[in-house]
């Protein structure tokens, strides 16, 4: 049995809950995404949960099937029958990217999280534009981000990477912990309040699953050493999946993601490399790129050494990234509108059609 408080229900979700007060549905939190099933927990206890054929027929892709974090409306029987899932409540926060391939399509890896940790190895993996990457994902998601920066024991020069990741990345909230001596879990821990909901991003052997079992105090779950050589490690985390800790907070596991393709937009783009958004106001043409125009405001401080080239050059690459996603799903709506169009012209076809007839009988 749970408390919907517990879980984290909040004033949110009872809004988008009031329409639905004099039903028969009741609310659960999605905490595992099976292939054919939900974990999800509610006020009955934890219980499985399978999609109604409405929801699953009505939805046009699967970003609008239920996802870890999510709430849920069910029709709730007995224990011995599963929990059938009939709506997915608008979410307040959701971490998103693009699916792998060719496909347009977005794939949410989470949702209503407060605050996401950016994870990122102090060893031979570490990355500022893996980081910036996170950051215009997690500020596009709507959560707050924190950077936490994970072996610090293996760092001799750490001072000299939070400098460098302070020029790009600006004042995002930063935190040094060790696995291994635990220093900085006590940073963590002062966080997690009760009832609000975490998540944790990065590559795989950054030690995502070790800091969860360090918070816990118990092996929780199950982590795996990272390669000799390369310092790159193996996916132990498989399956997203939201944990109940010790103090009440939440907080969810995600395997580490090789590729971190753009879900975003502009903005959000923007809002993680702030300098570059104050010159391009002084650019002289409105429309821009910073690539190449005369009169680049940005260009010229790239000349001038006013900006970091390296930011530039990873602002650049994100730049084109989001510009096509843009592109190809305006694409994809023009094409969705025509077709629809298309259902709908031949349907007032067959309509008269049929009228015709029966007026000619």
């Amino acid at each position: 049995m749970y408390k919907l408080s517990s879980l984290g229900w909040n004033s949110y979700y009872q809004n988008m809950f009031r329409e639905f007060e004099n039903s028969s549905l009741v609310p659960a939190r999605v905490v595992v995404e099976n292939k054919n099933n939900y974990v999800i927990f509610s006020e009955v206890g934890e219980l499985m949960g399978e999609l109604s054929g409405k929801l699953m027929f009505s939805s046009e892709s699967q970003s609008d099937l239920p996802k870890v974090g999510d709430w849920v409306l069910v029709n709730y029987f007995d224990e011995h029958s599963p929990a059938i899932i009939q709506e997915v409540l608008p979410r307040q926060t959701k971490l998103s990217r693009k699916v792998t391939g060719a496909k347009t399509d977005e794939q949410i890896i989470a949702s209503n999280i407060d605050t996401i940790f950016i994870v990122q190895a102090l060893d031979e993996t570490f990355n500022i534009n893996r980081v910036q990457r996170s950051l215009v994902l997690v500020n596009n998601s709507g959560a707050k981000a924190i950077v936490v920066l994970s072996k610090s024991d293996l760092c001799n020069d750490i001072e000299d990477k939070l400098v460098k990741l302070r020029e790009r990345v600006g004042d995002v909230q930063t935190i040094s912990l060790s696995n291994v001596n635990k220093n900085g879990i006590d940073d963590i821990l002062t966080l997690l309040e009760p009832g609000k909901t975490y998540s944790l991003i990065g590559p795989s052997g950054v030690g995502k699953s070790t800091l969860i079992n360090s918070i816990f105090g118990d092996e929780l779950l199950d982590t795996k050493a990272v390669r000799e050589g390369d310092s790159k490690g193996r996916h132990t985390t498989t399956r997203r999946e939201l944990v109940i800790l010790p103090n009440g907070s939440l907080i969810i596991d995600t395997p580490g993601m090789r590729e971190l393709q753009l879900w975003s937009d502009e903005e959000s783009l923007n809002s993680v490399f702030p300098e570059i958004d104050e010159l391009a106001v002084h650019c002289k043409y409105d429309d821009c790129t910073h690539s190449h125009e005369t009169g680049c405001a940005v260009i010229k401080a790239i000349e001038e050494g006013e900006l970091s080239k390296e930011n530039y050059d990873n602002y650049l690459k994100m730049l084109k990234e989001v510009k096509y996603l843009e592109t190809r799903i305006d694409e994809g709506k023009q094409y969705d509108t025509k077709n629809r169009w298309k259902a709908v012209k031949k349907e007032m076809k067959n309509f008269y059609k049929k009228n015709h007839k029966y007026k000619k009988g």
